[in-house]
């Protein structure tokens, strides 16, 4: 397999699953710092392999290390648990701040790498309002998991759950856009 094709997503999965685990069978504070030693691994392997590393990723360990440090502190898991409601609220919040500027993210990717894009400009910016939604729904209920279920249930919906959360959105994304063009102007 290409390197560039590899799932290299599946190591943002290595501090939770390291954060769980260690919680489970060990104390707090060897829970923490596993999963932040394992989230500085992960870049150093998205690095190595891939030769760079993606602005999500830095962003995702730059909040496991300071909400690691802030729950090491508060003796509080809570804190590190709350990263994917920061990612969310973070990557959303980006999405508004482009669409305030009427600018769409997805274009500017598929001019990037050279591509016409096949739809109309106006379904892009539609679909990333749509995205900016999911995403800031998805950070309050990742909040709500972290404060009210347990390490496991935040395991699940950080991890494997999202991607099936995001499946779901995507099947809704796709039949509205067929309503939308079938739809008589």
């Amino acid at each position: 397999m290409d390197t560039a094709q590899r799932p290299y997503f599946l190591l943002s999965f290595l501090p939770a699953l390291a954060y769980w685990y260690l919680e489970t069978y060990h104390d707090l504070e060897t829970a923490l710092i596993g999963g932040v030693i394992l989230g500085v691994l992960e870049i150093l392997i998205e690095k190595k392999f891939s030769g760079h590393v993606h602005t999500l990723s830095k962003l995702n360990l730059s909040l496991i290390v300071v909400l690691g440090g802030l729950a090491l502190l508060a003796k509080e898991g809570l804190f590190f648990k709350l990263q994917p409601t920061f990612t969310g609220i973070a990557v959303g919040g980006y999405l508004i701040f482009k669409k305030l500027r009427h600018e769409s993210l997805l274009l500017e990717m598929l001019r990037d790498l050279k591509q016409t894009p096949p739809l109309p400009e106006a379904f892009y910016l539609r679909l990333e309002w749509h995205l900016c939604l999911f995403l800031l729904a998805f950070a309050a209920f990742m909040a709500w998991v972290a404060v009210q279920r347990t390490t496991a249930a935040w395991l699940f919906w950080k991890t494997g759950g999202f991607y099936l959360a995001f499946g779901g959105f995507l099947v809704a994304e796709l039949f509205f856009l067929r309503w939308t063009i079938r739809r008589p102007s």
